[in-house]
């Protein structure tokens, strides 16, 4: 990028089954008062711009951001809002910076799961005439998209089941999560079967919880903080829209998404240069089949990478050290907070998650049935200064 834009701040609220002692406004307030005090910026004085990501069937109600208006500083101001996942949001807000038309943007994500039942809202998302009245949600059609990656490459259960265990361990060390636990490959496959071939343990649980990220020009963020954080490049893909118009177990999508980002990051070998990955594990197996589409390893390499110990914390190419989804990550907020947490590595500021020495991530969100939707946004720090004061997570 010949402009530059950077992350200034970050706040997660704890991220929980239920927050049955807020309402949506009230959520999303936690996390844009933490990250204003974080960085002392004035809501009215000093952000000119603002993206929230929510959903109408989530929320309840139509125009779902209607209910943040107020707590976003978006009374009698402009306000942007994106569906389905996070890092869209973030990727719109970096995309107005660069127009020249703000100078500072907060985005937030938000969503309460508990509020309904995840298979009637995803069940929407499907064509009205012919999938959406088989009862189709996100978890069957997953089962389709795995057990066809599955047989291309010969990828085994207990393959997939490692994720679950990396991944829950991991979740464990982050205080935002709900979910993390200690399992064996045993206990995730000894766990309910939900839909052949995918597992309980290998499914993203329902929580409740916020996001709120500020970005600014590279003029600003260097009066915010000593440390920001850059954008360095970022990309977007949709894939075809029916099931049967694809061939699940390959990733076109994700993997021109990544394309772009690493062209515009300058970024040639990403095994090597890519320091960690926060990607969107909503289901085990999608740790692997995105793996692959961002270019870290061939077509059904992923296991065997994951095998290898290379993806755990202290691996060669740590990926998800927060938990992942599994560890709990509501929907619409996945992708954002897959960034917040690529932003806290590299400031230092991931607790006993951290991965050390960090100078270079990626974060991946996805949106729609099978990753319909892929963006992947590569973040850096500059190699040397001193440590961030601006991003932290309660």
């Amino acid at each position: 990028m010949h402009q530059r834009v950077a992350v200034v701040g970050v706040a997660q609220t704890p991220f929980r089954p239920q927050r049955t002692d807020v309402n949506v406004a009230e959520l999303a307030h936690e996390a844009i008062a933490a990250v204003l005090a974080e960085t002392g910026l004035d809501l009215m004085a000093d952000i000119d711009g603002r993206v929230s990501c929510s959903h109408d069937i989530w929320d309840g109600q139509t125009i779902s951001n209607i209910g943040i208006t107020d707590v976003i500083g978006a009374h009698l101001r402009g306000e942007e809002k994106a569906a389905m996942d996070g890092l869209n949001a973030l990727y719109y807000a970096v995309v107005g910076i660069l127009s020249g038309e703000f100078t500072c943007t907060l985005v937030l994500a938000h969503t309460k799961m508990s509020q309904t039942r995840r298979n009637i809202v995803n069940n929407v998302a499907f064509d009205p005439i012919y999938s959406r009245m088989l009862g189709f949600d996100y978890t069957s059609a997953a089962a389709l998209q795995a057990r066809r990656y599955m047989h291309r490459y010969g990828v085994s259960e207990a393959q997939v089941a490692a994720v679950a265990v990396k991944n829950l361990a991991s979740a464990m060390d982050n205080p935002c999560a709900h979910n993390g636990r200690r399992v064996s490959i045993d206990d995730v496959l000894a766990s309910a079967e939900v839909a052949s071939p995918i597992r309980m343990l290998e499914i993203a649980p329902d929580s409740d919880g916020a996001v709120a990220m500020i970005l600014a020009t590279e003029e600003k963020a260097r009066a915010i903080t000593d440390r920001p954080v850059w954008i360095r490049g970022m990309g977007t893909c949709y894939d075809a829209h029916y099931l049967g118009d694809r061939d699940l177990s390959e990733t076109m999508a994700l993997s021109r998404a990544a394309t772009q980002a690493y062209r515009m990051a300058d970024i040639r070998d990403p095994l090597r240069e890519i320091d960690l990955v926060e990607l969107g594990d909503e289901f085990a197996y999608q740790e692997l089949l995105w793996l692959e589409g961002l270019g870290l390893c061939g077509p059904g390499e992923a296991p065997r990478l994951t095998e290898s110990g290379a993806t755990a914390r202290g691996g060669a190419i740590p990926v998800n050290p927060s938990g992942g989804l599994l560890g709990g990550v509501p929907a619409n907020v996945m992708g954002l907070n897959r960034a917040a947490e690529a932003v806290l590595q590299l400031v230092n500021r991931a607790g006993t998650r951290q991965v050390h020495g960090a100078s270079t991530a990626v974060a991946q969100g996805h949106s729609g049935f099978c990753g319909q939707h892929q963006c992947v946004v590569v973040f850096g720090r500059d190699p040397h200064g001193q440590e961030a004061k601006a991003c932290s997570d309660r």
